[in-house]
């Protein structure tokens, strides 16, 4: 199974989409992108200099642009899974099917402004904290009246909150502590004016729901509707970013290639460091247009590449949620269904979570049956479509 990620904010590195605009109609694209983004993301892609590709207002669109297209000259088709990190969401969201990519640009523009502005309210800043017990760090975040912003995995924690909170906390910390060079609190209270210029904006899309498994920053868990995948992008201006979720269930639905869009790097280091104990799946960065071969190739090798022969294309319902699987009791393999129907629930210790078809087709196959354990984004259930 191969997944696709996509990085976010301090993953970029100045001049990293030169290569790309070599690609012919890769320069006509960010040009259109730039006048939905509000920025120039041509300039910014490969003469800007770190400190400008540094401003949050200009960092956001460029990362999805980047991600979106590297992701064009890639056969998506045999992805299985995609996620991102923070911003990265909005790329994985239109990689999924959820947005159309000038509605992931635009958003990315909309999302980078309002976060700048809501920084620029109050100072306050982010600090990252590498090792330490997990308990006694989120503990001492919140004796000082600060914010887990990201759960990285790997032992790391993004502390966030006032700049005075931040330099007591940093006088006796419980794990070393690096002071982030960022605008403000990202994914905190901080940036509640934000996510309701956000969620204004988000109100006019029409989202699709996704055509592959979709992991969310939220909670890690695989999102099956469109709507729902809005909400939680805009929810996460001020959540915290579960990073560490996203990388286990990775892990659970067996996951053996990844590919981390540009800027890549960030996202296969933490894997790596995560998963070093359970098994650590093939990870291909794609920084260049040199490296779409290698892409590629691992595209083919762990999703079985198809050849020009019709085949019969089928989706997967996935769980929503941790769980005990229970089927609907009136649905029998060969049976028609509908979009939105009610297939099955998923019995969570917050109570029982319905499990619905993302499409219409044939129910072809059970991958989970009455009172199995799953964990979020397993397959549950196969749909049968039309012949490609």
């Amino acid at each position: 199974m191969l997944a696709v990620l996509s990085p976010g904010q301090g993953s970029q590195k100045p001049g990293f989409l030169a290569p790309w605009l070599d690609l012919t109609g890769t320069e006509a694209r960010l040009r259109w992108w730039s006048a939905l983004a509000g920025v120039d993301l041509v300039h910014l892609g490969t003469q800007a200099d770190a400190d400008e590709i540094k401003d949050t207002a200009r960092t956001q669109p460029l990362l999805v642009a980047a991600a979106l297209l590297a992701a064009e000259h890639l056969p998506m088709y045999d992805v299985a899974v995609t996620a991102g990190h923070s911003v990265g969401e909005l790329g994985a969201a239109a990689l999924a099917g959820v947005l159309p990519a000038e509605a992931a640009i635009t958003l990315a523009g909309v999302r980078g402004r309002e976060m700048a502005a809501a920084c620029a309210l109050e100072p306050t800043g982010m600090a990252a904290l590498l090792g330490g017990d997990p308990d006694a760090v989120l503990a001492a975040i919140e004796a000082h009246g600060l914010y887990a912003a990201n759960r990285n995995g790997a032992g790391q924690i993004v502390v966030a909150g006032s700049m005075d909170g931040l330099d007591k906390f940093a006088a006796d910390p419980p794990a070393r502590v690096t002071r982030l060079k960022v605008a403000g609190a990202f994914h905190t209270p901080y940036m509640g004016p934000a996510e309701a210029a956000l969620s204004r904006i988000a109100a006019g899309i029409t989202p699709g729901d996704p055509v592959r498994i979709l992991l969310s920053n939220l909670d890690g868990s695989a999102v099956n509707h469109g709507r729902e995948m809005v909400q939680r992008l805009v929810r996460q201006v001020t959540a915290p970013v579960r990073w560490d979720l996203c990388m286990r269930t990775l892990a659970d639905l067996g996951v053996t290639g990844v590919i981390e869009l540009p800027p890549a790097g960030t996202l296969a280091g933490l894997l790596k460091r995560e998963l070093k104990a359970t098994g650590v799946p093939e990870i291909v960065t794609l920084n260049t247009p040199d490296d779409l071969p290698a892409a590629r190739d691992l595209i083919a090798r762990h999703s079985g590449l198809r050849g020009h022969e019709p085949v019969v294309q089928f989706r997967v319902v996935v769980s929503p949620a941790a769980g005990t699987f229970t089927p609907a009791a009136d649905l029998a393999e060969g049976a028609d269904l509908r979009l939105g129907q009610v297939i099955g629930h998923v019995a969570t210790r917050q109570g029982p979570v319905e499990v619905t078809a993302h499409d219409s087709g044939l129910l072809t196959e059970w991958l989970a049956h009455h009172d199995d354990p799953v964990a979020p984004g397993q397959p549950l259930a196969r749909i049968g479509g039309q012949q490609l």
